[in-house]
Formats: structure tokens, C-alpha cells, sequence
């Protein structure tokens, strides 16, 4: 059943189509150009490889870097890191990190290096530096930094090195050379930026093109979400503005936060994120034309086209363990854990997960060990399979629609009893620590299991994200091929004051009475 639904997955209309001429081969792709859950992008070329890290917070392993030769498909070659240990909230005690950890990391190569950096939104509030020669070999910590908000790297012809960062106004400070520390007497000043309209004003993204500085951000002034672009020959300002994208898209909001890369062959591409309520934040891509020395995004009226041409020869393989998305790209999914994992709790291979529990919760929320992986649009359907016979009692695992607004069907052992339950609920977080102050839960349905039932159960999930839908769907099954559903149409939403993150597939197993019980879960067939 797996393999089928794999299979569907391939035959979603795939909207890339080769053209050729006597110059090149081109292929046309759709937007959204990701239709997953990847806030603050940012992204560089390296000879034939582009790469792409985003936002994913408190799921860990953090900061995937994702690889593509052709912009179409695109694999996960590494992360930044494995976990945080800044504070106990990275492990779920004193309070969460949900909405927090890492953000909006920045990417960068400079004579033979990568270099990234990102605030680590909580205590101690510092921005972390990560190098490697190869993403694709993995990165070691170089240091810390102050925290710079929505920062961005930029390494100078002449050697130097600053981050620009900031909401609202935005500051440039000069590193030392080997980003181990502010510059002793270096340039650290607020820019005057001409132009700059009032309100949040960030998402910092620097190039330098043809002798001329450029600085992008998104700033929301009362008219909508608008991408705007500051330019000078001195890095130091002050710098001339001008707005180069600002669009509505899809039946949705403006998009804005993003990017410019160049391509292989001269041309450029604008990489710009969009609010899309239940799945998060998505990715649109934009053809890039410079025009009197502007970075201007969007199709001949400026705004986000239906399809982008791009100008290379599409990879001929998918990515391993890839999902065909709408668009027609490939992206390799992402198996991360919500907050730090117990690794001692963990044994897990290709194709199967066996979880102990050695901590007790009373949710999903405060549950450790908890696996989650993107959804994606415009539908999408996953599933797994639970061998629940050898839990306690108490005991619940199961599979979530996962947010600060969860859909969770779980599999209940209460005393000799098992029952399959479909709930909603709700997470409420402290300010300050984040910490879980209250769970409402709201059972939609009961099914009772025989033990034997709960030995060899199939847990799936459907979601539609096509506009106006934000819906999920869940099922069960003893055989993988006869399907019944339960819960009825679940309505899945984006809260930016919770956990700040698109819905997730999460599958998860915890105790509420006494450790030591174990589950299997399939996941990944």
C-alpha cells in the first residue's frame, strides 16, 4: 500500500515540461515552486550546485541543507546541527522551545568554505556560526556570535566580512576575518536606508552585483507584504530603495521574505516565501531581471507568475527518498524530532522505529521522542504502522496532524484494554518560557481494539491544502488496503504566537502512568 500511495505521489500532474532549441534545453516549472513548509529561505550557488537552508525551529536534527543541480530536484545532504543544549527547554523541561530555537539561517561560500549563521531564538540568545569544505560531509560549530535578527553574511572583495541584521532599522557590524568575533574598531552603524517605510522591516539578504551593494528585505507597510531592495556603491550607505516584488498569489496573501541566485547560464532567480495558513510558509519562485540596476521579480507585470522557465537541463533521477510535489520538484523528505530526542529511548533503521519510554507526559505536546516530517501541498497523504500489543497502561502512540491545533488519533491502552481515539486539541505557552500552561483536548471518536487489533494497525492522514481547505482527513486500517475513516474533516491552522510552523505528519509514543513500555512504528516503507 505504501509503494501505491508512493506511486500516486509520481503521477500528481507534473507540470515540468522540456522544450529545446539550437542554444539550450529549458525546463517550466509550477508555482508554488515548493509547496512545503520553508520559511526564511536563502540560498546560493556553488558551480553546479544550488543550496537551500530554511527555518525549522524546534525539530531536530535543525537547519536542513538542501542540494539541487537543476532547481527541480532537491535533496537534504546535511544539517547544521543535531541538537541545542542552550537550556532545558530544548528537551522539553522548564518550559519549550516551540516557536523558537533556530531562525533564519544565512548561507555563504568564501575561498574554499561554507560558512552559515543563525540566532538561536532563545536563552542565551546568541547567533551560531557553522563552517564546512562540503554540506554534503556535515558542519562543526565555529563559534558564537551576538544575536543578529534575520541576519545576513557578506564577505567583501577586499576580505572583509559583516552581517547586516535587524527588524525595523537595520545595522551593519564587521566581523573579524575568521568570523571569530566583532572587529576590534570595525564598522558597526544603523544604515540610512532611503526610502524605508515604517513598521517591521527585516529578513536581511546582501549580494553584490556588479560593483553595486544589495540589500533585500520584506517590510509590511499598511498597503501589504512587499519585497524591497537597497542599493549603494559603499557598503556603508546610504543606500537608494526601490520595491521589486509586491504581489498576491494563488488566492492568497502577498509573499515576501526571500532572495535572489543566479543561475548557470546569466540568468537570475527570485526565491520568496508566502503565508499559506495550515501548511505554513511555502516557497515561489520569480524570473529576475535587472532593469537600470534594479533586481525586478515577477513575470511582465510584475507580479508572481503561474509557471517560471528555467533556463537548465533537469536532473535525471529523483531524490532519494523523494515526494513529487505540484509543482513538478522533488524534494527528499525530512524525518526530524520535536525538540531534542532521548537517544537511549531510540533504535531505528530504514524502516522501522522502536520507541521505550523512559520519561512520563501527559500530551503530544510535552511528549519526547516525538518524529515529525513535512506535509506537503497541494495534497498529500502519509501513513504508518503501529505494533501497540507491548505498551503499559496509559500508554498512547499514534499519528498527528501536528501544530499548536492538533488532529491526533491515537492508539490508548487503558488497563486491558486498547482504544483507538481521534482527538482535537489545543496547546496554550507561557510568554516567556514557553512553557505548556494548559492542553484542551476534545474527543471526536472512539473506537475500541482488541490487543490483537493493536498489534497491526495502520494509521493515515490526508490533508488538502488547495486554498480555501486547510482540511485533514484521518483513517485506520488492519490490512493496508481497506481503509475506514474516523473524526470526520479536521481544520488545520498557522499560529505565529505557538508554534510558528507549518502542520506536521508527527508520530509519536509516550506514557501518562508508568515507563518502560515499547512500540514499533513503520514509517518509512
Amino acid at each position: 500500500m505504501r509503494k501505491l500511495f508512493i506511486l500516486l505521489a509520481l503521477l500528481m500532474p507534473f507540470t515540468a515540461t522540456m522544450t529545446s532549441s539550437l542554444s539550450a534545453q529549458t525546463v517550466t516549472v509550477k508555482n508554488p515552486w515548493m509547496w512545503i513548509d520553508a520559511p526564511d529561505p536563502d540560498i546560493i550557488r556553488v558551480d553546479d550546485y544550488y543550496y537551500l537552508v530554511t527555518t525549522t525551529m524546534h525539530v531536530f536534527p535543525g537547519a536542513p541543507i538542501m542540494r539541487s543541480k537543476d532547481l527541480v530536484n532537491w535533496e537534504t545532504v546535511s544539517y547544521l546541527f543535531d541538537e541545542i543544549h542552550d537550556t532545558p527547554r530544548y528537551d522539553l523541561e522548564d518550559g519549550t522551545v516551540y516557536g523558537r530555537g533556530q531562525w533564519a539561517t544565512t548561507i555563504r561560500y568564501n575561498n574554499g568554505t561554507f560558512w552559515a549563521l543563525f540566532v538561536a531564538n532563545d536563552e542565551p540568545h546568541k547567533s551560531m556560526v557553522f563552517k564546512t569544505d562540503d554540506p554534503a560531509k556535515g558542519w562543526t560549530l565555529h563559534g558564537r556570535l551576538p544575536a543578529y535578527h534575520d541576519a545576513s553574511l557578506f564577505f567583501d572583495d577586499d576580505g572583509r566580512v559583516y552581517v547586516f541584521w535587524g527588524s525595523g532599522d537595520i545595522q551593519l557590524v564587521e566581523l573579524e576575518p575568521d568570523l571569530s568575533a566583532e572587529k576590534a574598531g570595525g564598522v558597526r552603524k544603523k544604515l540610512e536606508l532611503k526610502g524605508r517605510p515604517s513598521g517591521l522591516h527585516e529578513g536581511s539578504r546582501v549580494i553584490k552585483h556588479d560593483g553595486m551593494y544589495y540589500l533585500l528585505c520584506v517590510s509590511w507597510p499598511n498597503t501589504g507584504r512587499q519585497q524591497i531592495a537597497y542599493r549603494s556603491s559603499n557598503i556603508e550607505g546610504p543606500y537608494d530603495s526601490k520595491v521589486i516584488l509586491k504581489s498576491e498569489f494563488g488566492g492568497f496573501g502577498y509573499v515576501g521574505q526571500g532572495t535572489i541566485v543566479d543561475g548557470k547560464h546569466g540568468e537570475w532567480y527570485g526565491v520568496i516565501f508566502q503565508d499559506r495558513n495550515g501548511i505554513g510558509r511555502i516557497l515561489t519562485l520569480e524570473p529576475c531581471n535587472w532593469i537600470d540596476g534594479w533586481p525586478i521579480l515577477g513575470d511582465a507585470n510584475g507580479k508572481v507568475p503561474e509557471e517560471v522557465v528555467l533556463d537548465e537541463i533537469p536532473g535525471s533521477e529523483m531524490a532519494p527518498d523523494g515526494m513529487r510535489l505540484y509543482s513538478g520538484v522533488s524534494v527528499s523528505k525530512d524525518f526530524q524530532w520535536n525538540h531534542n530526542p532521548i537517544k537511549e529511548d531510540i533504535v531505528r533503521t530504514d524502516k522501522l522505529l522502536t520507541l521505550t519510554t523512559s520519561k512520563l507526559a501527559n500530551t503530544i505536546y510535552d511528549a519526547r521522542n516525538t518524529l515529525t516530517w513535512r506535509t506537503w501541498g497541494p495534497t498529500c497523504s502519509d501513513y504508518i504502522c503501529i505494533d501497540a500489543s507491548k505498551m503499559k497502561d496509559g500508554d498512547c502512540t499514534g499519528l498527528a496532524a501536528f501544530n499548536g491545533d492538533s488532529g491526533v488519533l491515537t492508539v490508548k491502552r487503558e488497563g486491558n484494554k486498547w482504544n483507538l481515539i481521534f482527538t482535537e486539541e489545543n496547546v496554550s505557552l507561557g510568554n516567556n518560557k514557553k512553557d505548556i500552561t494548559d492542553v484542551k483536548q476534545k474527543v471526536v471518536e472512539t473506537v475500541a481494539l482488541s490487543k490483537s487489533k493493536a498489534k497491526h494497525i495502520y494509521l493515515r492522514f490526508d490533508g488538502d491544502f488547495n486554498p480555501g481547505r486547510d482540511i485533514a482527513n484521518f483513517f485506520y486500517s488492519f490490512d493496508g488496503e481497506n481503509w475506514t475513516q474516523i473524526g470526520g474533516d479536521y481544520k488545520m491552522i498557522f499560529d505565529y504566537r505557538r508554534l510558528f510552523m507549518g502542520t506536521r505528519y508527527a508520530a509519536f509514543y509516550y506514557s501518562t502512568k508508568e515507563t518502560g513500555g515499547t512500540v514499533n512504528i513503520n514509517y518509512n516503507y
